[in-house]
């Protein structure tokens, strides 16, 4: 663990750094999967998060990081939409401006809240690939200062709070259920987890299409993938073929990886609205997903990441209404 590009001193250090900055957002016991499982099953809501998702524990941290010099300049990153929407908010908070670069698969309904916000947005290409190449321009010829959306020790270190706050909230949890993308959440979530726990289980979620961050574990190095649409479009992307930080530690840390089909997404969305009486996405679904789909085996307390809200309303009243795959066409 000491010699991780990140370390449970620093996420305790990104804890102190953040309080009052981020919602410590509830904990709370499901019913439902409780007796569905055998064993308590506890979730933890950070989709009430201040701005929707976890994303803003990562970007805050890193905010608050830099030089007033550097803030000054500007910041920049490349999303699938929480992350800009969470840097968006913190760079305002702290006197910056963030520009946020995009491909067009990033639903239009984040698009919209960044520029809420009052970030600048570039629609770049049909990847997030695509959109880290404006990100470098911009780097290199007008001086903003990237903040990566996971591939960055501030990042990881903020995202790694809610790790802690699990700990606190399920002294006993043995399995730690975490959406699994770029690898931010998940490489902060078990550092913190395996920091103070070191026994507890961590398993990584993300969808069967385009699971970049699964296939390069498989393959012993980062490697691209073909980006396809998916109920779960916040866990898209690649984790970047020169990664540097979250690669190592999934690899490290995770205990399993789980990839999960449309189907079961969609149910971890129904599951999440008519018994939980929660709205999340479909990247927020998947730790319910893999507890439905019995796939986890035996099991003591479980925790259970709900990452991110931000889902387009009529997307989520179809799922809600029963499809299974509303992007099948675009995936074929």
């Amino acid at each position: 663990m000491t010699n991780l590009p990140v370390t449970l001193a620093d996420i305790e250090q990104a804890a102190r750094r953040i309080e009052g900055r981020i919602l410590r957002t509830p904990f709370v016991l499901s019913a439902s999967l409780s007796e569905r499982c055998g064993v308590p099953v506890g979730l933890k809501l950070e989709h009430h998060q201040t701005t929707g998702s976890f994303k803003l524990r990562g970007a805050t941290n890193a905010v608050l990081s830099l030089s007033p010099e550097e803030r000054a300049r500007g910041v920049v990153a490349a999303s699938t939409g929480n992350h800009g929407r969470a840097l968006a908010h913190a760079a305002k908070a702290e006197g910056s401006v963030a520009t946020i670069c995009m491909s067009h698969l990033v639903p239009e309904n984040k698009v919209a809240e960044i520029r809420r916000l009052g970030a600048n947005v570039r629609i770049v290409g049909r990847s997030q690939d695509e959109a880290q190449v404006e990100v470098d321009r911009l780097v290199a010829e007008d001086g903003l200062v990237m903040v990566p959306p996971f591939d960055n020790p501030a990042v990881v270190a903020g995202q790694g709070t809610l790790g802690l706050e699990i700990v606190e909230a399920m002294p006993d949890v043995t399995t730690v259920l975490v959406p699994l993308s770029g690898g931010g959440l998940a490489a902060g979530v078990a550092a913190a987890v395996k920091g103070r726990l070191p026994k507890t289980r961590v398993i990584g979620l993300t969808m069967q299409r385009g699971a970049a961050m699964k296939a390069s574990l498989d393959a012993g190095w980062p490697v691209q993938v073909e980006e396809k649409a998916s109920l779960a479009d916040s866990l898209g992307g690649g984790i970047g073929l020169d990664n540097a930080v979250t690669f190592r530690m999934c690899r490290d840390l995770l205990d399993e990886v789980i990839l999960l089909s449309e189907a079961e997404i969609a149910a971890g969305m129904r599951h999440a609205y008519t018994q939980e009486r929660e709205v999340i996405e479909g990247g927020a679904a998947v730790g319910i997903a893999a507890l439905l789909s019995g796939r986890l085996g035996r099991l003591g307390p479980v925790a259970v990441i709900l990452s991110g809200r931000n889902v387009d309303m009529g997307l989520h009243q179809r799922v809600i209404n029963g499809e299974a795959d509303p992007f099948a066409e675009d995936a074929a």
